[in-house]
């Protein structure tokens, strides 16, 4: 069982363009996709596709489209009421597989809404092998509460995995390793934001992107997953530290990737397999879901984890 958390669930509309944006210009789009979104729905999304049950935990309202549209989609949701209007975000595609995306900032959660979700939580987490707390806050939470729930959330006996930027990414770091869930997948630039580093060189070097991942390994995380785009990603670990290379893929739409790729390695956790058979199976994953439109996730059938290459990396003591 996954649970998942998506605490700024979203209208996500993908708009495909036949040629690149101009900006200031009018263009025509070859299609519009509207999904209801949001890292950890589309988590919840390729585990039921993957057959694993799934609890989707988010606020909106029980009657709203959004938790209409995955309820009729097999997604066992359960929503904490919430009085706002769900966001919308706009993700532009063109041809060569660029991506722009236009996020709004969600309705102002109040603290009955942020404690009413830390208590769904809790109640399933029992039954849960991993609880996933995924993406961004909704204006009204304070930048630590990802913080607070991994911490309230080690006694339950599920494992935590936390995928978010910005402040609360900040914040969480900043409490370790007393806020130090199981899994952390920053991307590259997620991690140079806490690290120092630069964010181009860990995109393009997964020896550096694995040195500064071991600084969390370090501080108390056990897990570290560091997607790196076209050049796969990095898994470090307290045992080790390995790369994955993506097959061939004809990239569509790199939203959504990041989030099947943890879901790829919550599955490879789930089915008992090896640190790099994990890795593996999150890169098959990630690339499957970039040759998709939208952010329309991967079934098993699509994802090729025997054609991901994946190697040891040798971490020397100071790097």
């Amino acid at each position: 069982m996954i649970v998942t958390l998506t605490p700024n669930p979203s209208h996500d509309r993908t708009v495909t363009l036949s040629a690149p944006l101009e900006r200031g210009a009018v263009q025509r789009a070859d299609s519009v996709i509207s999904q209801a979104g949001g890292k950890g729905v589309n988590i919840s999304r390729a585990s039921v596709a993957a057959g694993i049950p799934s609890i989707a935990v988010l606020p909106a309202p029980k009657d709203d489209p959004f938790v209409l549209e995955l309820l009729s989609s097999g997604i066992d949701c359960r929503p904490v009421d919430h009085e706002g209007v769900l966001r919308v975000n706009i993700t532009i595609s063109e041809p060569d597989g660029t991506t722009t995306k236009l996020n709004s900032p969600g309705p102002t959660a109040t603290p009955e809404v942020l404690a009413a979700l830390a208590a769904s939580l809790r109640r399933r987490a029992a039954s849960a092998d991993w609880i996933v707390l995924a993406g961004s806050l909704p204006p009204g939470a304070p930048p630590g509460w990802y913080a607070d729930l991994v911490a309230a959330l080690r006694d339950t006996g599920a494992r935590l995995a936390v995928d978010t930027s910005d402040e609360p990414l900040r914040a969480l770091v900043a409490r370790l390793p007393a806020s130090a869930p199981h899994l952390m997948k920053p991307n590259g630039e997620e991690l140079a934001s806490f690290t120092g580093a630069d964010a181009a060189e860990l995109e393009s070097d997964p020896l550096a992107a694995a040195g500064a991942a071991r600084s969390l390994v370090h501080r108390g995380v056990e897990n570290v997953l560091v997607t790196l785009g076209a050049n796969g990603a990095v898994l470090v670990t307290g045992a080790g530290a390995w790369h994955a290379t993506p097959p061939p893929t004809t990239v569509v739409s790199t939203v959504g990737a990041g989030d099947a790729s943890l879901f790829g390695y919550l599955l490879g956790d789930i089915k008992k397999q090896s640190p790099a058979q994990r890795l593996a199976l999150a890169v098959a994953y990630g690339s499957a879901a970039a040759g998709l439109a939208g952010t329309t996730v991967p079934d098993p059938s699509q994802v090729r984890p025997d054609l991901v290459g994946v190697h040891d990396l040798v971490l020397t003591p100071g790097g």
